[in-house]
């Protein structure tokens, strides 16, 4: 005899930030990418209210009861997706069992923890009494708050919309939030992970607070300057009010985000210029390299060999201070691939990817 049953599949990509690092949080655009390397949840419902969580990657299992969503860890991530959801009127009277599975790298600027949490709001959607499927904008929303404002971290939206919507967007947060899809005609990117792990969290708050203490000190002087549209001139006439470090953060700042604007009217053009956007990359990781000095040598050596190798461009990727690059590189990928594995990286040869998905899997089995 066949027994059929049904478990829910969702499945969302990383990303990497092609143009504008380092600026969501400051409210100034971005250009990211969904990327082919995912996380997936496969689970089912039980007939408890408890919750059972295989991470097979990682070694281990989580397990609780949804009588009990108390965080009893930093980034308590699949408690804090559901508390989230509650507030936002969703239910849950039975409990689930899935696996997480996935080959996004690790703590290494590829949006794996966004991606997990997005895959999850979507996943949990599902499984709530209301047996929901969200928009990908809902799914963004909501697994920001889960991850950054519960736990008050220092990050902004780029992660989550870019893991949810998938493809290439473009994301304005100064006043409102804008998401545009613009997809141009990628060819080929080389991601490369360095293998030293990154703290996001010291990187994000080093670099925000000391733009953000940056821009109190020159309000506080009287001076009006306004990080949207102000130049390069502009800071140099307030350089006065400035340490050192200050006035590099925000040169560095204010040309990513010229260099941003610029990518867009590349990236936006019916006939691309795949050079030029190389060599943007190549010079936004030289600002970031130089101006917020959250690259590492290891990741530099990495670079440079991708460009020896033919690549048209390469930048280190995420907040930086360890983690991965990546080169574009539409011509040899599998000669840039060789030539950061054999700069001491693990490369992994990706494309643009589509954002979170969702399905139903069927698993039939004889009883006897």
């Amino acid at each position: 005899m066949l027994n059929q049953s049904n478990q829910i599949r969702t499945s969302t990509p990383g990303r990497i930030c092609l143009f504008g690092e380092h600026q969501d949080y400051l409210g100034l655009p971005i250009i990211a990418a969904a990327i082919s390397l995912r996380i997936e949840v496969l689970g089912s419902r039980r007939k408890d209210n408890l919750v059972e969580i295989d991470l097979p990657d990682m070694g281990g299992k989580e397990e609780f009861s949804l009588a009990d969503l108390t965080y009893t860890k930093d980034r308590d991530y699949f408690k804090s997706a559901i508390n989230v959801m509650k507030r936002h009127g969703f239910t849950f009277s039975r409990g689930f069992k899935c696996k997480v599975h996935g080959n996004i790298p690790v703590n290494a600027g590829t949006s794996s923890s966004s991606a997990l949490i997005v895959s999850w709001i979507n996943f949990l959607a599902k499984m709530s009494d209301q047996g929901e499927e969200l928009e990908p904008n809902q799914i963004a929303e909501l697994a920001y708050e889960a991850e950054v404002l519960e736990f008050l971290e220092p990050g902004g939206m780029m992660d989550h919309y870019s893991t949810a919507l998938g493809g290439t967007i473009w994301l304005e947060s100064y006043s409102s939030i804008r998401v545009e899809k613009i997809d141009p005609e990628f060819g080929a990117f080389v991601l490369g992970d360095s293998g030293q792990p990154k703290d996001t969290t010291y990187i994000l708050a080093r670099v925000k607070h000391g733009i953000l203490n940056a821009l109190k000190k020159i309000k506080k002087a009287g001076s009006i300057f306004d990080i949207h549209i102000a130049s390069l001139i502009d800071l140099e006439s307030i350089k006065n009010h400035l340490t050192p470090d200050e006035y590099n953060l925000l040169a560095a700042t204010l040309e990513n985000r010229d260099m941003t604007l610029k990518a867009r009217e590349l990236v936006t053009n019916r006939v691309i210029d795949h050079e030029a956007i190389g060599r943007l990359l190549t010079r936004h990781h030289e600002i970031l390299r130089d101006g917020l000095d959250i690259s590492t040598k290891k990741i530099d050596a990495m670079v440079n060999a991708a460009l020896d190798a033919g690549a048209l461009g390469a930048k280190i990727n995420g907040s930086g201070g360890g983690g991965c690059m990546f080169a574009y590189a539409p011509h040899d990928p599998e000669k840039v691939r060789d030539a950061i594995n054999a700069a001491g990286g693990r490369a992994y040869i990706i494309n643009v990817d589509v954002g979170t998905t969702i399905d139903e899997v069927w698993e039939v089995s004889n009883v006897r």
